[in-house]
């Protein structure tokens, strides 16, 4: 049994834990996740585990460098915690790696978009502090443009082992999403259930339209793929029980509770115990709730095994006791800026919010996944009733700018969280994402030579 994670008795305590995410507007935090592909720079292949320029390395780096903390499972080195600070009791980041090496940046729950911004460009000094710079480098990019999937190496932890068996079974691009895909996304807070479904409607609607707007990911196996979110696409093929649009949360009387149910019926991939993995795929939680789970018979979870499963549902958006906004491609470090503070402006002022809804509030749940499965191939110029989701994203974004205005929350310079959306602003209005002038590139001026990529758009 999981070390000091008190047992479910029932629903009704899965219930009461994502209701213990409520909390007070002044207590609202952002948390930023990012993930990049690392690479080598004579080859331009991916990062290996072990060996001179390994990720192993880069961990070990940080942590002699930096005080990270060391994460272990069964003895290799897995994942860095931040540095505490004496007599600090904050929530700090996390270093952790993706199953084919991506790199991942958990962030602090932070106050500001000015906040977040610093801990991005912190994070990428440090690297390039302990990095051999003529060895590694990192790009940000929804999709690796270049590498086999045979030609990623798997990283030595034991969920990934037990998800990459159980991919195969379940859609035809789980291992592509795994191995090959990167993001970057935003955790934020919610009031009161009401506050968390108004925001949850909202930010699922809207998610298409942020993965239009971050497109950058055009290239597969070294030429187009026929797409501008390929990312995107290939949660469409990755396991249909755990992602999706969660159409259910738009139905009246809706709440914890709908989630929870939810939930329960998603097929488990582990369930953890004396620091291992054990193979729990296909069973439900609610198995496991009535002590029915055939590989721990008679054992009831904890709340650890809970909150672990929750981490293997991928919907466009999803909920533990916060929200995280899932929806968009890796992208450059004035991006990985922008996706936050678009998602604060909308849903951290109250003002704000209420556009928001008012914009998608008589969206009908067809409509919505339409969106949804078209803006992986055309972004922003998918049809979308008389016009485009260009319309719809300018209108976003105007709505965010205006929220972000309203915080009024400013830097040393005097400027308020809005200028992080200034770059987004212009993929607005021009219709250009990044994946359409990467492509523009790769048929003009690189002349169909890929490997440019690295060289124009690395960090």
């Amino acid at each position: 049994m999981a070390n000091f994670s008190p047992l479910i008795e029932n629903k009704q305590d899965l219930i009461n834990g994502l209701s213990k995410g409520c909390k007070p507007k002044e207590k609202w935090r952002i948390g930023t996740e990012h993930e990049k592909f690392g690479y080598c720079f004579d080859k331009l292949n991916p990062l290996p585990y072990d060996g001179r320029c390994g990720i192993k390395q880069l961990m070990e780096g940080l942590r002699d460098d930096f005080d990270w903390q060391p994460m272990v499972e069964d003895g290799v080195l897995i994942g860095l915690k931040a540095p505490r600070l004496d007599n600090s009791t904050d929530v700090l980041g996390s270093i952790t790696l993706e199953p084919g090496g991506q790199f991942e940046l958990s962030g602090a729950p932070l106050s500001t978009i000015h906040e977040t911004c610093r801990e991005v460009h912190a994070h990428l000094r440090q690297i390039r502090a302990v990095s051999d710079e003529q060895c590694l480098g990192f790009i940000g990019l929804g999709f690796a443009p270049t590498w086999k999937l045979e030609d990623v190496p798997i990283m030595p932890k034991g969920r990934y082992k037990i998800m990459r068996a159980y991919m195969q079974k379940v859609g035809s691009l789980g291992r592509e999403m795994m191995f090959r895909s990167a993001t970057v996304q935003v955790n934020l807070d919610f009031a009161s259930e009401a506050d968390m479904l108004k925001k949850l409607r909202v930010s699922l609607a809207l998610q298409p339209i942020a993965t239009a707007i971050f497109a950058n990911s055009p290239f597969t196996d070294g030429k187009p793929n026929g797409f501008l979110s390929y990312r995107s696409e290939v949660w469409k093929d990755t396991d249909n029980s755990r992602t999706g649009m969660l159409p259910f949360m738009f139905d009246q009387g809706a709440g914890f509770e709908s989630y929870v149910d939810h939930a329960l019926n998603v097929p488990m991939y582990f369930v953890y115990r004396d620091g291992k993995y054990i193979n729990a795929t296909g069973e439900s939680f609610k198995d496991f709730l009535d002590g029915k789970l055939k590989c721990l018979p008679g054992e009831k979870p904890t709340l650890d095994d809970w909150e672990s499963h929750l981490t293997t549902l991928f919907p466009e958006v999803r909920m533990k006791q916060f929200l995280e906004m899932r929806g968009a491609d890796a992208g450059s470090w004035q991006n990985l800026c922008a996706l936050p503070a678009l998602w604060v402006g909308l849903l951290y002022d109250d003002t704000a919010l209420d556009a928001a809804y008012d914009l998608i509030k008589d969206w009908s749940k067809e409509e919505m996944l339409e969106l949804r499965n078209a803006v992986p191939k055309t972004a922003l110029k998918t049809p979308f009733r008389n016009g485009t989701a260009q319309d719809i994203a300018k209108q976003m974004i105007k709505i965010s700018h205006q929220g972000l205005t309203a915080r009024n929350l400013k830097d040393s310079n005097g400027d308020n969280e809005a200028q992080f959306i200034e770059n987004i602003a212009e993929i607005a209005e021009t219709g250009r994402t990044n994946a359409d002038i990467l492509l523009e590139k790769y048929h003009g001026e690189w002349a169909g030579d890929i490997t440019r990529i690295f060289k124009e758009y690395s960090y």
